[in-house]
C-alpha cells in the first residue's frame, strides 16, 4: 500500500498534469471505485475545473471549482497517469477523466481496492478514515507532548500503535519498520512502556524519515509509480524492511522477520531488544 511519501509524490505529479484542467467527460468502467452514485458523480464533476490537489495522510483531496472535494484512497495498488484522449486504455483502468485540452487522467488499479468519494468541500474530515486521523508527521503538526500522552494511554504493541493512523498520519508497514529500527525500539514493545527519551527519538525519526522518503520520491515496492509514471528511489536506503536474513547495517547481527498485528515485521533482535516491565 502506498504510504505517505508515495501519496505525496503522486500528489505532486498530479499537480503538474491535472491542476487547472476542466473536465469534459468521465468514463467509469468499475462502478465500485466510486462510493457515490456513479451517474450523480459524473454529473457533479463534468464541466468543473480541478482547482487544487491536497493530501491528508494517505488520502488525496481533489478540489473542484464547484466547492466539491473528491477523496481518493489508492489502497493497495491504485495509481494515476495521464495520456491523450483516444489512446488505448489498460485493462485495469477503472476511471477516466477527460479534459477539454485533449488529455485525460486515468485511474488504474489491478486489485480494485481504491475508492473515490465526492463530498462538499469542508465535509471531508467527517468521512470515515479522515474523521479519526492523527496529525501530519511534521514539526508544525506533530507535537511531542501529544505523542507522549497517546503512548501512555495505549496498552498495545508499538507497531500497531503506529500503524493505526490515529496517533500520527501516513505511516504504513515499511516506514514503521524503518523508524523503529532507527529508534532501536522493538516492534512488540508495549507502547505505554516507551520512555520519554525513546518517545522523543521516535518522534524525531518519524518526521525525519518521512521527509527524506518524500525527497527521494517514495519507496518502490511491487508496482508503485508516481503520477508521471516514475518509480521512487528510497527503497535503496531502507535498513529494516525487506532485509530479513541479512546483517544489520548498524551492528552486524542477523535481521529477523516475524508477524506483528498480522503484518510482516523485520527488525534487529540485538539493536531492538524487547524490554520487560
Amino acid at each position: 500500500m502506498p504510504e505517505l511519501p508515495e501519496v505525496e509524490t503522486v500528489r505532486r505529479g498530479l499537480i503538474k498534469i491535472a491542476k487547472g484542467k476542466k473536465i469534459n467527460n468521465i468514463d467509469v468502467y468499475y462502478g465500485k471505485t466510486i462510493t457515490n452514485d456513479v451517474e450523480e458523480f459524473k454529473q457533479d464533476l463534468i464541466g468543473q475545473t480541478i482547482d487544487d490537489i491536497n493530501r491528508r495522510g494517505k488520502y488525496l483531496l481533489f478540489r473542484f471549482s464547484n466547492n466539491l472535494t473528491m477523496i481518493s484512497h489508492l489502497r493497495m495498488e491504485g495509481k494515476y497517469f495521464n495520456q491523450q484522449i483516444g489512446d488505448e486504455l489498460d485493462k485495469h483502468t477503472h476511471v477516466v477523466f477527460q479534459f477539454t485540452d485533449g488529455s485525460e487522467l486515468c485511474y488504474n488499479d489491478t486489485r480494485k481496492f481504491g475508492r473515490m468519494t465526492l463530498v462538499k468541500t469542508g465535509d471531508e474530515m467527517n468521512v470515515a478514515g479522515l474523521k479519526t486521523i492523527g496529525p501530519e508527521p511534521t514539526e508544525k503538526d506533530f507535537k511531542i507532548d501529544f505523542f507522549k500522552d497517546e503512548l501512555k494511554k495505549s496498552r498495545g504493541k508499538i507497531k500497531p500503535f503506529l500503524l493505526s493512523q490515529q496517533h500520527v498520519a501516513g505511516l504504513g508497514n515499511i516506514y514503521v519498520d524503518e523508524v523503529l529500527w532507527m529508534s532501536k525500539i522493538n516492534p512488540e514493545q508495549p507502547a505505554n512502556t516507551i520512555t520519554d527519551e525513546q518517545a522523543q527519538v521516535l518522534h524525531d525519526n518519524i518526521i525525519k524519515e518521512l521527509a527524506t522518503a518524500i525527497k527521494y520520491k517514495g519507496t518502490t515496492v511491487h508496482s508503485f509509480a508516481n503520477a508521471m509514471g516514475d518509480a521512487g528511489a528510497f527503497q535503496n536506503m531502507l535498513h529494516a524492511y525487506g532485509h530479513d536474513g541479512e546483517k544489520c547495517s548498524r551492528c552486524g547481527a542477523e535481521m529477523v522477520k516475524i508477524k506483528v498485528a498480522q503484518r510482516g515485521t523485520t527488525f534487529c533482535p540485538h539493536c531492538q531488544p524487547l524490554v520487560e516491565d
